[in-house]
């Protein structure tokens, strides 16, 4: 898809204008709820957190803390959209391979995996951290410091996250860890915007690798463990036709009129459904279309998005964004006094899956204990993660957040501070090595 430079300014903008007045940590989940840990967790998590091994791979995140910075830029100033992630890609393989995996490899959608083998390989778990950002390959991406906070499009959202995965790897293998299970290090592709998941996609489909559990790195402090997948569907719908100046052609049906009567009578009806029942959401982002003011566009284009904690609460707002739709395109072509009628297409852009797992998981126990270890309170949250997908189909899964401080995620003014974040890759370490199994003697 072909946008010119004053359409990307001018998304570039509004991006940046929405999240100055939105807040800055997870973005997409709705707070949480204070999780529950079963004694038997604390007892397996504080006793692993003391073991020599452990305790040596925390004091090798601790000694990574000015490498991680320094990957962190490097990594920040490497442009990765949604499809365009294949260069950022090309780096962190390397970065893994150097980090002492077994073996790396790149899929065919370019998700990069890295495998380090378990004594027993009769499991796989997961920790994953997405390679692309929301913002376009034209986005100027260098890092500008300020003090100690660095500032740029992706440096949190997740680029953060990447540094991290590659981290705990290295810790592992400084320290010596050994897992019962296989564990693959991950960067995905695809996790942002018209990505639709679509690695996370790939590793669950039957050409994907055997996963029995997951933990993925995106967005917010110490604390949040998000077990709830936030579904959530995307449109982009086109009104077309033969379009005309703007006097010599009146009177043909204009798809730019029948766009504005879909969405007022979506957001009409949409709204009065939304007011009640399980949270659901809705919005128009963006629209388009037209060659001038004083022509008849031939073609006028939405793009929607609509979320909900349920999936029958998501089908509904979907029947009505769809009837909304139908009633604009039959009312205009009813209006028309000459011409051809007005057609429209619907295409869906966006379908990630909602879900729910229970709070007794031994992954989601281990992820709290551990939170708690750390001296936070786990909240239990719901978010839009590509820990949706095996969540939807009742993988055990969690998403951790990235530690230190942060704000402005999906703004050009993004930015990181590194406030005490070794505590977060301490934490995924001691999730990740309690779930895949301590098989040191």
């Amino acid at each position: 898809m072909k946008h010119n430079k004053l359409t990307i300014a001018i998304g570039l903008v509004s991006l940046c204008l929405t999240q100055l007045f939105t807040p800055a940590l997870a973005q997409e989940d709705e707070g949480g709820r204070k999780g529950t840990v079963e004694a038997s967790y604390t007892k397996e998590i504080d006793g692993l957190a003391k073991n020599k091994k452990v305790q040596a791979a925390f004091k090798s995140i601790l000694d990574q803390n000015a490498r991680n910075r320094d990957e962190l830029i490097m990594l920040t100033e490497i442009p990765a959209p949604p499809f365009m992630e294949e260069k950022r890609g090309i780096r962190y393989a390397a970065m893994l391979q150097e980090a002492g995996a077994d073996s790396v490899w790149t899929d065919k959608v370019g998700n990069v995996i890295a495998l380090r083998k378990g004594k027993k390989r009769g499991r796989v778990v997961v920790l994953d951290g997405h390679l692309d950002t929301v913002f376009p390959i034209e986005t100027n991406v260098k890092v500008k410091t300020k003090g100690d906070t660095l500032y740029a499009p992706g440096v949190g959202d997740d680029t953060r996250g990447l540094v991290m995965v590659v981290s705990v790897l290295r810790a592992m293998e400084a320290a010596g860890i050994e897992t019962q299970s296989d564990v693959l290090f991950i960067g995905s592709v695809g996790e942002e915007g018209l990505g639709d998941l679509r690695g996370v996609k790939q590793l669950f489909s039957p050409e994907g690798p055997r996963i029995d559990s997951w933990i993925s790195i995106d967005g917010g402090d110490i604390g949040r463990v998000s077990t709830m997948g936030l579904g959530s569907y995307r449109y982009r719908i086109t009104f077309k036709g033969p379009g005309g100046h703007s006097w010599g052609a009146f009177g043909l049906a204009n798809p730019q009129h029948a766009l504005g009567s879909a969405i007022h009578y979506f957001s009409k009806a949409a709204d009065k459904y939304t007011r009640t029942g399980a949270r659901t959401s809705y919005n128009v982002g963006r629209i388009g279309g037209g060659t001038s003011v004083n022509s008849i566009a031939f073609e006028s284009w939405m793009e929607v998005d609509m979320r909900s904690e349920i999936p029958e609460n998501l089908e509904q707002v979907d029947a009505i964004l769809k009837a909304s739709v139908q009633q604009a395109l039959q009312e205009h072509n009813a209006m028309k006094r000459m011409g051809p009628a007005l057609t429209v297409d619907i295409k869906k852009i966006g379908d990630r899956p909602s879900g729910e797992l229970p709070d007794n998981l031994p992954l989601i126990q281990r992820a709290m204990a551990a939170t708690a270890y750390f001296g936070a309170s786990p909240a239990v949250s719901r978010g839009s993660t590509n820990a949706n997908i095996p969540i939807s189909k009742g993988v055990p899964a969690v998403t951790l957040g990235r530690g230190g401080k942060a704000g402005n995620a999906h703004a050009l003014n993004e930015w990181f501070y590194d406030d005490q974040s070794y505590k977060a890759i301490q934490l995924a370490l001691l999730t990740l090595v309690g779930e895949a199994g301590f098989a040191n003697p």
